[in-house]
């Protein structure tokens, strides 16, 4: 990685956890003067109930501090490299719209998590988008995300030990899979003070520093701008948080890491990088499953599985911890693969 491109991510980095982290001065009054409190399920642990009322959509913070850090981003670049024009920065085949798509994927599926929030607070209760229309909306904005991506790499995907393997029109189909799968997971993720973000800045160091290895600036910039704000909206979300990021911020986060895996054309390492989310995924699901096939009977004493341990006894600052630290092992995991594999 090019030293200029490395003090131009960690600038980056920085501009957006400035900006995220002091935004959550004004915005968290705000959303309680709104009123946009989280409401509690019945069903969770018992003492979340003191969580009622804690205000959500607190993902704004680190959308906000992620669209400052790319707007200065073209500035910090241009001053780094004076002779090189801002575009030329962006030298990978496709690599505009490749950046351009991966944005507006982090914001559609924001758009999403932003109606679902909405309709929750609007109404008082924990549901707010069904099912169906989740996944519709979520059907379209991965679908036009990957079939941008198709017309710039016409179908290929880097496989850990087939190299770079051509999909033809089944990568559409198997991208949005992903996409969807990814967001959803990230989604089911967030439930403990300070889990999501912190696993999800974990899980995206190795896919930034493919992307300065590769060359793929863009990427890169989308990836330094959103660990940032991340980390300044951790500063109000760690144990005892003082907002949540609601599912605006959650699905946000399951966009930018497909943004990032499929801007570089390593989806698949989200499996590594992922693995806690994949974990919290199959939890519910093997769930469901055995309580239908038992007639009433649980696998975990409560699912996702973060709740599992909290049940269990174990501390939400624990919890976070421990998850974090199987999120790095998976990571080290996936720059192992991406660079020997």
């Amino acid at each position: 990685m090019d030293i200029r491109q490395t003090v131009c991510f960690l600038l980056t980095a920085t501009v957006a956890f400035a900006v995220s982290a002091l935004a959550g001065r004004w915005l968290i009054p705000w959303l309680h003067r709104l009123r946009f409190g989280q409401t509690i399920r019945e069903v969770g642990p018992s003492w979340h109930q003191k969580k009622q009322g804690t205000p959500t959509m607190g993902g704004m913070l680190f959308l906000v501090g992620m669209t400052a850090a790319l707007l200065a981003a073209v500035p910090i670049c241009c001053l780094l490299a004076p002779k090189v024009p801002a575009l030329a920065l962006f030298r990978t085949n496709g690599a505009i719209t490749r950046f351009f798509a991966g944005v507006l994927l982090v914001f559609g599926c924001a758009a999403i998590g932003f109606a679902d929030d909405y309709i929750k607070v609007v109404k008082k209760r924990n549901l707010g988008l069904t099912e169906r229309q989740k996944l519709v909306c979520q059907l379209v904005v991965a679908a036009g995300y990957v079939t941008s991506l198709f017309l710039c790499n016409e179908g290929r995907m880097y496989v850990p030990f087939a190299g770079e393997v051509a999909l033809g029109w089944w990568y559409i189909p198997l991208g949005i899979f992903i996409v969807v799968g990814a967001t959803n997971a990230v989604n089911i993720t967030d439930g403990v003070d300070g889990l999501c973000g912190s696993i999800t800045v974990i899980a995206l160091i190795p896919l930034l520093v493919l992307a300065g290895y590769y060359g793929a600036m863009g990427q890169g910039l989308i990836a330094a701008a959103m660990i940032g704000g991340i980390l300044g909206f951790l500063v109000w979300n760690l144990h005892p948080a003082k907002v949540f990021m609601g599912d605006l911020g959650s699905l946000a986060l399951g966009g930018v890491l497909c943004a990032v895996a499929f801007g570089i054309d390593r989806p698949l390492l989200l499996i590594p990088v992922g693995i806690v989310y994949i974990a919290e995924t199959l939890s519910v699901i093997l769930q469901v499953t055995y309580f239908k096939l038992t007639h009433g009977k649980r696998l975990f004493k409560m699912s996702p599985i973060h709740h599992h341990f909290e049940m269990c006894g174990w501390s939400e600052t624990t919890i976070v911890t421990v998850f974090s630290a199987v999120t790095l092992i998976g990571s080290i995991g996936a720059l192992l693969l991406a660079w020997y594999a």
